[in-house]
Parts: structure tokens; C-alpha cells; sequence
């Protein structure tokens, strides 16, 4: 109901703690020296204490509906590999101010607050069952214009011994920009299923529209100048960085801009066997 819940609408909190009891409960089954897997059912992140660090695993259900119980058991016992990221971040102290990962540079941990907002869990961190190496990043397009596109692609390997999905985000930084801009934000990802040994080219087309941000003089434009594009398993865990360069004069942009960038996988062995083709 409205205002009564512990979230949803009208359900405001004065504190990231867990509600009621629930933070005395999970420090008593902490306190018992059995292995506790914490699972949440929760309509918001919560910070969890010591649970963080003593917590066998974490498993960050939300309101998973009626199947919800079903997926749970399967992710516990090994019969589903879990491949899910967070949509938000999870706080580190029950008194962190509101942000996201979208913060501004002074939003970061600094010397200017005596507060670190790091989270105990960034935007789009998550767990899997098997290990993934990431390599090889390559950027065919180094310099584009600000109407063009960057294209760019990576290697990624399991390197475990089970079934699992990563999932590649792309982040991009922008130094230059004449306005202040988020530290990075998210402009696309690709979830990349991969058999134990299995390796898979990843490819990706970044319209120079992503960079676009609304100027000082309320025009929404795409700026010349340099860029980081990130890719990384999640907003605190960069994998690999290209700078690239978007070149020509400041293009104004509207609703019919390119929102999305555009993945392409491909199996390492079939891209293989294509350029030996090509090359004999």
C-alpha cells in the first residue's frame, strides 16, 4: 500500500539499513560460524554491514515474482549459472547520500568530503560460476567525425571449467567536454555465453550520437575532441581502454539521433578459419 511498504511509491527511508530486525538476525546467523548465503528480497539496495565481507555468497534477488523461488534454488545449486548484473549500485554504509554511478568527479571518493561513497557493489557488478579473460582490443577507428561511428571489437575467453555468460559493457568517458559530465556512463552491452575454452570476437559500433550531451546553451550537440571508450565487467571494474577522437565542428543533434550501439559476435575458431581463407 501507499507509504506503507519498504518501497515502491510514498515509501521514502531515512536509512539504507536493513529494515526492522533484520541487520540483529543476519549478524546473529554471522556470529554462528556456519557458512551463510544472504539472499535479498528487496525492492531497493540496501547496505549490509559486515554481511559484505562475511557473507559466504550474496544473492541480490529484488522481487523476483512468482518463478522467483524456483530460480533462486537453481542459482544456489550450481544448476543455473548466474549471469545477472546490478541495475543500480549497492551502498557501502547505511548513511551514504543519494548518487549513482553517473556522479560527477567531486561525487567520487575524495579529499573534498570526509564521506567515501564508494559502494560495496558498483552498477552492473555480478558474480558467475567460471572465470573470463578479455583481450586483444582493437579500434579500426581511431579518429571519426562528430556524424560518423567508431568501430571497434575484443577477444573474450572462458577460462574456467563450466558453462557461463559474460556480460561486456561499454562505458564511455569524456575528458573534454565543455560542460561537467559524468566520471562514465553506459552506452551499450553484450551478454557473450561461452563453453569452458570457448573464445568469441566481440565487435561493436559506437555512433559519435553517444557522446552527445546537452551544451550551455540548452542545445543538445556532439563536441570534437578525444574519448575513452571503456569496456568493463562493470562501472568499478574497467577490462580494457581505447582513446579515440571525434574530429570536425560541434554537430547539433534531436530526437531522431542513434541511441544504441550496435554488438556482433563471432566464434574464434570461424573467424580464424575466415582469415586464412582470406590470406591464401
Amino acid at each position: 500500500l501507499f507509504g506503507r511498504g519498504t518501497s515502491g511509491e510514498g515509501c521514502d527511508a531515512e536509512s539504507l539499513a536493513l529494515p526492522g530486525a533484520q541487520q540483529q538476525l543476519l549478524d546473529a546467523l554471522l556470529d554462528s560460524g556456519t557458512p551463510v548465503v544472504t539472499v535479498l528480497l528487496a525492492g531497493r539496495p540496501y547496505a549490509l554491514g559486515r554481511a559484505v565481507a562475511e557473507s559466504a555468497a550474496i544473492v541480490q534477488s529484488f522481487f523476483p515474482g512468482e518463478e522467483g523461488t524456483a530460480a533462486i534454488a537453481g542459482v544456489l545449486s550450481g544448476r543455473i549459472g548466474p549471469s545477472g548484473r546490478l541495475p543500480v549500485s549497492v551502498p557501502g554504509g547505511a548513511g551514504a547520500q543519494p548518487t549513482t554511478y553517473l556522479g560527477a568527479r567531486l561525487a567520487q571518493a575524495s579529499e573534498v568530503s570526509s564521506i567515501d561513497p564508494t559502494p560495496a557493489f558498483g552498477f552492473g557488478h555480478g558474480l558467475t560460476y567460471t572465470t573470463f579473460a578479455w583481450s586483444d582490443l582493437v579500434a579500426h577507428t581511431k579518429e571519426a567525425p562528430t556524424d560518423g561511428e567508431f568501430s571497434l571489437e575484443l577477444t573474450v575467453r572462458n577460462t574456467g571449467e563450466r558453462h557461463g555468460t559474460e556480460v561486456v559493457q561499454l562505458y564511455l568517458h569524456d575528458p573534454v567536454a565543455s560542460v561537467v559530465q559524468p566520471v562514465q556512463r553506459l552506452v551499450g552491452y553484450a551478454r557473450v555465453p561461452l563453453a569452458p575454452g570457448e573464445s568469441r570476437r566481440v565487435r561493436v559500433e559506437v555512433p559519435a550520437d553517444l557522446a552527445s550531451f546537452t551544451g550551455r546553451d540548452g542545445r543538445r550537440v556532439v563536441e570534437p575532441g578525444d574519448l575513452e571508450l571503456r569496456f568493463a565487467s562493470s562501472s568499478a571494474e574497467p577490462r580494457l581502454t581505447a582513446t579515440v577522437a571525434l574530429t570536425g565542428p560541434e554537430r547539433p543533434v534531436d530526437h531522431t539521433r542513434r541511441l544504441h550501439a550496435v554488438f556482433t559476435q563471432e566464434a574464434q575458431e570461424a573467424q580464424q578459419a575466415q582469415e586464412a581463407v582470406e590470406s591464401a
